[in-house]
């Protein structure tokens, strides 16, 4: 869901998904650590297929 969303802009057209998780399969993911003195990581997973 979108976090802290409690009222869109209406002249920002965004796919917002308030209070709702959204359903679907992930195929890959990401996780980013940021710190301090450059000391920036990236680990990226995704699905075996043959």
């Amino acid at each position: 869901p979108t976090t802290n969303l409690e009222t869109p802009d209406p002249d920002c057209d965004l796919d917002y998904t308030p209070h709702v998780p959204r359903r679907g399969r992930i195929h890959a993911a990401m996780s980013n650590s940021f710190g301090f003195g450059g000391h920036n990581a990236s680990l990226v997973f995704q699905e075996y297929s043959e």
